[in-house]
């Protein structure tokens, strides 16, 4: 998991935080933005993020086998509608000895907009989305070189336990309740419209553009006039 040094704000787990940030939901059709906003990261990024410094091809293997039906990917979007950053929850098989539900959180943060604050607002969103789903603890697992990754964790609540160049965040969480429910349909909602809106702008972008390409297509020569 791989984030810029921010500040994170030390609240309840899943409770949002004051800075709303339009976080949605991602779905197959979005694939394509995930590979490219993977591919846009470094190679010491993609180490942080994954544990090893993943080529093209095996960040684009990863962004196929996702799996929309069981586990959740959410994004930030810029008003062109590029995907800055990104957060995977998935579901982990449930284990015999244990009725725990779990899910594991992953991240990545584009360079040029790190320091914001989209670490921590996605790993918000990720811990409310997973207590309205019945998901009994949270877990991380992150280099031991990735400070903000577990600060965020820590700030949260989760223990840290580091195993070599390995750390390992769980961070139990409390059961749903009406108000966590009523604060995700909003943040959802609001999100959604948000993002019809940037979609709806860039229409208006390429229509204006389009206009401009055909008047200048048929712009009379400037010795026109004078004849």
């Amino acid at each position: 998991m791989t984030l810029a040094p921010d500040r994170p704000v030390e609240v309840p787990p899943g409770a949002p935080s004051f800075r709303w940030v339009p976080i949605r939901s991602l779905s197959a059709r979005q694939r394509p933005r995930i590979v490219n906003h993977l591919l846009a990261l470094s190679e010491s990024d993609r180490y942080l993020r994954f544990g090893y410094a993943a080529s093209d091809a095996q960040l684009t293997h990863y962004a196929d086998l996702i799996d929309f039906e069981h586990d959740e990917v959410f994004g930030i979007f810029d008003r062109r509608l590029q995907l800055l950053a990104m957060a995977h929850l998935a579901q982990l098989p449930l284990r015999k000895e244990s009725p725990v539900r779990e899910a594991e959180f992953g991240v990545s943060v584009l360079a040029h907009v790190r320091g914001r604050g989209y670490g921590t607002r996605l790993f918000e969103h990720a811990v409310l989305h997973a207590r309205n789903r019945h998901i009994d603890t949270l877990v991380v697992h992150a280099m031991s070189e990735n400070t903000p990754m577990l600060s965020i964790a820590r700030h949260a609540g989760a223990s840290v336990v580091r195993d070599g160049s390995d750390a390992l965040a769980r961070l139990q969480l409390p059961p749903d309740d009406w108000i966590s429910h009523v604060d995700e349909m909003v943040e959802s909602h609001a999100a959604d419209l948000d993002y019809r809106l940037k979609q709806q702008a860039q229409r208006v972008a390429r229509l204006f553009e389009a206009i401009g390409d055909v008047k200048r297509r048929y712009q009379p020569a400037p010795w026109a006039a004078s004849e």
